[in-house]
């Protein structure tokens, strides 16, 4: 089922140039998916228009299937969490009632929304003692926490997020990343967010929609962009210095050779098969070694890790 779908559509803001241009795309109901670009190329647009906040001048957006225009808004956007790079909390009221204003226009009772606002502090992995404070007693990585509790309130099935991470340091963005992922993979959500940054979008989603001048240039895995570019443009754009995004985004398990029950060589090095590819040539050439055993989640060797793997994975497979 496709949650979220463009039909031809575009949209200017002067009636002469177009940010959106006879856009066709189609999201499917359980994606992480990445709107990716330079600057100007219509990815906040895109995503404001699934949430209605601007309306599209041609074409057709589908939500679950529905014309947009069949909805009623306010039953559009109660059903999709929304959540920005400034957090957008009310200074004024405390977290609690900030994650649970929109339950309150809903007409949920107190009780309910006491108790749902103390289960999503704790997913997103703040304390219940954060429910007393204010904003401003707040760091900007807990405020970004409190933010996704907000547009998880009310349950919905979409998840819009424009570029929710930008404003906090490097290992608060990195922490706040693997927690969405963590949520998206429990929660069985459809998440679409915008990024400027190529590591991220590597890192977090399903599938990517790289896009330019208001159109979609290319679609598909880190993978596609990298090693199958459709275009000079999408070439140019994951050119050579994007291929480390794309060497600290993979994961070993990606791209190892599985040998259950295979003879191994037990005084090589061993890695993890979640940890990156990055990782592994690291710990290649801090033992000077050209393989590495790859240990699963059970603790046990499952195969192996070489960097002729990522050869064989991506680039032998460029014309399949």
């Amino acid at each position: 089922m496709n949650m979220v779908s463009f039909q031809n559509v575009y949209k200017s803001y002067d009636a002469q140039n177009y940010v959106i241009s006879d856009l066709t795309l189609n999201i499917r109901k359980g994606e992480m998916v990445a709107l990716l670009g330079s600057s100007g190329c219509g990815k906040t647009t895109l995503l404001k228009m699934i949430n209605r906040l601007h309306r599209q001048d041609k074409g057709e957006i589908y939500i679950k299937n529905r014309l947009i225009e069949d909805w009623d808004v306010i039953e559009l956007r109660r059903g999709i969490g929304y959540v920005i790079q400034s957090t957008g909390l009310f200074p004024h009221l405390s977290i609690e009632k900030n994650i649970s204003y929109v339950l309150e226009i809903m007409g949920i009772a107190a009780e309910r929304r006491e108790k749902r606002a103390t289960e999503l502090i704790e997913l997103v992995g703040l304390d219940s003692a954060f429910l007393s404070k204010v904003p401003k007693e707040l760091s900007g990585g807990q405020k970004q926490r409190v933010g996704v509790a907000r547009a998880l309130a009310a349950d919905p099935e979409l998840i819009l997020m424009d570029e929710p991470f930008g404003a906090v340091d490097a290992l608060v963005r990195k922490n706040l990343q693997e927690e969405i992922k963590r949520l998206f993979k429990n929660l069985n959500k459809t998440i679409v967010f915008v990024t400027h940054d190529i590591e991220e979008a590597f890192n977090m989603a399903t599938r990517i929609f790289l896009l330019n001048k208001g159109r979609i240039e290319q679609e598909g895995t880190k993978e596609d962009l990298i090693f199958r570019p459709k275009s000079d443009y999408v070439a140019s754009f994951f050119g050579t210095k994007q291929y480390g995004a794309y060497l600290n985004a993979a994961k070993i398990k990606d791209v190892m050779v599985f040998q259950n029950g295979g003879q191994f060589d037990n005084a090589l090095p061993t890695i993890d098969y979640e940890n990156t590819l990055m990782e592994g040539i690291r710990l290649m050439a801090e033992f000077g070694v050209e393989k590495l055993n790859v240990l699963n989640s059970n603790n046990v060797i499952c195969g192996v890790f070489t960097l002729s793997c990522i050869y064989r994975k991506n680039v032998t497979n460029i014309d399949k």
